[in-house]
């Protein structure tokens, strides 16, 4: 039960990397019309050539970015409905030896560059009368832990943003969802968070088959393409293998 994709447009940020680069894949394989949005140029263009996307850097945070986006959206016609993929984490440190840099970069991220894209699309989503803000949260959202508080007050922010805004804009017609997954393997996520590949392995060792990055973006293609008065809410994803946040199974490696 989904709909077809003809005429279907989606702008898909964080789209250079894991999660979001699997998105506009699977939307674009579905016969949606994507503006696949990132800062790393040779990444949006590698990936338009294979999907036939259409990329745009941009960084979601800067003000005149967005603003660039938009305009480029209205121009081609316009969107019916915004992915919000980019996000991330930095360190894993206790809040007695927060980096003030590190919960900045995720604050920024995470809240604010979500909050200024949406704002910015907000006019033109309402005017289409049937339109779809999707957040890509996480799981960090919804349970605090040990060596989390960063990431944990950005995802917390982030999926209260997102309950907000589904109450504000109901009345507009434009469905929010909130996709929050548990542990996915993917490329750069935590790598990028502790900043050395062995540490970055050991986030997955021993755990069988983690969620990858086209898992969860089939995950956001089927809830996006689902007709549009079924709105699913809240998805949380995990692997089979993450009971819970604090239960996690690792199988012994020989």
């Amino acid at each position: 039960m989904t709909l077809a994709a003809e005429n279907k447009t989606a702008v898909v940020t964080g789209a250079s990397t894991g999660i979001g680069e699997a998105t506009v894949r699977a939307l674009a394989g579905a016969g949606w019309r994507v503006f696949a949005v990132a800062r790393r140029v040779e990444r949006l263009e590698a990936l338009a050539a294979q999907t036939g996307a259409v990329p745009f850097a941009a960084d979601i945070c800067n003000d005149d970015d967005v603003a660039a986006l938009l305009a480029a959206v209205t121009e081609a016609g316009g969107a019916d409905t915004l992915v919000n993929i980019a996000g991330g984490a930095r360190g894993a440190d206790t809040i007695a030896n927060a980096k003030t840099e590190d919960w900045d970069w995720m604050l920024q991220v995470n809240v604010l560059g979500t909050m200024k894209i949406t704002r910015a699309f907000l006019p033109m989503l309402r005017a289409h009368g049937e339109a779809t803000v999707l957040n890509l949260t996480s799981t960090a959202g919804l349970t605090a832990y040990e060596g989390g508080g960063g990431y944990n007050a950005a995802k917390y922010a982030q999926h209260a943003m997102t309950g907000a805004l589904r109450l504000e804009e109901a009345e507009n017609n434009i469905r929010v969802i909130e996709v929050l997954p548990g542990l996915v393997r993917t490329e750069e996520f935590a790598l990028n968070r502790l900043g050395d590949g062995a540490a970055a392995a050991k986030v997955y060792a021993g755990v069988e088959k983690p969620l990858i990055a086209d898992d969860v973006a089939d995950i956001v293609k089927y809830a996006v393409s689902l007709p549009h008065h079924i709105n699913l809410d809240e998805i949380v994803v995990r692997p089979v293998a993450q009971a819970a946040t604090h239960k996690l199974i690792r199988k012994a490696q020989s």
